[in-house]
């Protein structure tokens, strides 16, 4: 069985990564660079990078960035944002990007994913897909790049997507997105549960409680999170750990970990116990005795 995979998503405006809260506010948070260096050595297993000036102005030409980045990053990297032509993709994997994603291009020309997966492979496209609504009866598929709620079901376009080539799809709640309440879970499982391609979840995480609520009660391949990473040290190890304490296989590779340990109702670490210290002390030293 497949591993579960814990991936960071870098929203890029205007060349700085930025927090998003529901597609429409934006903080600060610093250089994509950095960001994608700390990533590394914290053991995510893959990173997407979504320009989204790009993708507002449907052009993308600043390859260069792509491969400043791609050079750093030690992982799989995913890169979407403007993409609409096969040039488009083969300048971005040739500048290293593993993947790309593909979202506003492909609801107006469907086709164009079975053009990028019959040149690049299926294994290549990624399909977002992005969902206003808070039930079953409210969801449809958002048009970021035209601000535009289409009228489109998202179970019925991911059904889709998968039968035009893509070879996952890149999940995201609108409404949940920079929330830091949890996933979408309804949404999360609708979709998933309806195709037979990998499905990345997004928008939401506030804590690594979140992703697991994900792990354990959808079918999601995969979790991306993007807000709860940048303003949480060390939270890609503690999630890591937290869901392997709890039956999730993901991989956990890093020199620190905090597998075992104790965890308050947010999942933050717990101080140990005074008692349970000085037990840990006991048998230092009576192991150094002997």
């Amino acid at each position: 069985m497949l591993k579960k995979r814990l991936i960071a998503t870098l929203i890029i405006r205007e060349g700085t990564v930025v927090q998003s809260i529901n597609f429409c506010r934006f903080l600060p948070v610093g250089k994509p660079a950095i960001a994608v260096e700390f990533l590394n050595s914290w053991g995510i297993d893959e990173i997407i990078i979504l320009d989204i000036t790009a993708s507002k102005n449907q052009v993308l030409k600043n390859y260069a960035f792509i491969e400043q980045l791609s050079r750093a990053c030690f992982v799989p990297l995913t890169v979407g944002g403007g993409i609409n032509s096969i040039e488009d993709v083969h300048a971005l994997l040739r500048y290293g990007a593993d993947k790309v994603v593909i979202n506003a291009h492909c609801l107006s020309d469907p086709d164009f994913i079975t053009e990028v997966a019959e040149v690049f492979g299926s294994q290549c496209v990624v399909v977002s897909i992005d969902v206003i609504g808070s039930d079953r009866s409210e969801y449809h598929v958002y048009n970021a790049a035209s601000d535009i709620l289409t009228d489109i079901d998202p179970v019925e376009w991911a059904q889709n997507v998968e039968a035009k080539g893509a070879g996952e799809i890149f999940l995201t709640s609108v409404d949940r997105d920079g929330s830091k309440n949890g996933y979408d879970l309804d949404l999360i499982d609708l979709v998933a549960s309806q195709v037979k391609i990998p499905v990345i979840a997004s928008g939401g995480a506030g804590n690594p409680g979140h992703i697991l609520d994900v792990f354990s009660k959808t079918n999601a391949s995969a979790v991306s999170a993007s807000n709860f990473f940048h303003f949480f040290e060390h939270s890609v190890i503690l999630t890591k750990s937290v869901l392997r304490d709890n039956q999730s296989d993901v991989r956990l590779n890093t020199h620190a970990e905090y597998s075992g340990s104790r965890y308050g109702i947010d999942f933050r670490l717990k101080k140990q116990s005074d008692a349970y210290l000085q037990d840990l002390l006991f048998e230092k030293i009576e192991k150094e005795i002997i």
